[in-house]
């Protein structure tokens, strides 16, 4: 009986330590990053974490082995979920949103992408339950000549508010918040 604690003590600690270098050594390949914003009270924080594209077709259609393909939703990152903070109620991509922290997903397509607000947050990124959406809306892409390595999230002031930029490889995208 004292051997039988003993070893499952001992296998306890080993899957926690094995865990844990999973985290981190996926860490290691796409670092956290924190993307924020702060102007007359509105307070924007996005936590996500930073794939790099490594000479890899990044977005594309299903058939053709992209990393990111068009049609399917995406967790606007690498490892857990991307999550988004606001301290005020917007207007995100035009539609009313509740001060309050989210998940931030996409739906990536050549043209036009899918926003996707949802209230479940904390999951790791290939976990994605469409009932928990809040809301979706269409938002632009648009295809650049210089390529981006890492996937980036960066903020576009404008005068009726702000704008929350995308970008990686060639895409950028750009979801407005009033």
């Amino acid at each position: 009986m004292k051997i039988l604690k003993v070893v499952l003590i001992i296998l306890a600690i080993l899957a926690s330590a094995a865990l844990l270098f999973r985290f981190y050594y996926t860490k290691s390949f796409s670092p956290s990053a924190t993307a924020e914003y702060e102007k007359n009270g509105l307070s924007i924080t996005i936590d996500y974490c930073q794939p790099s594209k490594k000479g890899r077709l990044i977005f594309g259609e299903q058939s053709s082995k992209a990393l990111v393909p068009y049609g399917k939703w995406w967790r606007t990152g690498a490892n857990e979920a991307t999550t988004i903070k606001f301290s005020k109620d917007v207007l995100f991509a035009g539609k009313p949103l509740k001060a309050g922290t989210y998940t931030l997903f996409t739906i990536p397509e050549k043209t036009d992408w899918t926003a996707i607000i949802n209230s479940e947050v904390g999951q790791w990124g290939l976990s994605y339950n469409d009932k928990k959406d809040v809301l979706r809306v269409p938002v632009p892409s648009i295809q650049q000549s210089d390529s981006i390595e890492k996937f980036t999230i960066d903020f576009s002031e404008k005068p009726e508010g702000v704008d929350i930029i995308l970008r990686w490889d060639t895409t950028k995208v750009i979801i407005p918040v009033k």
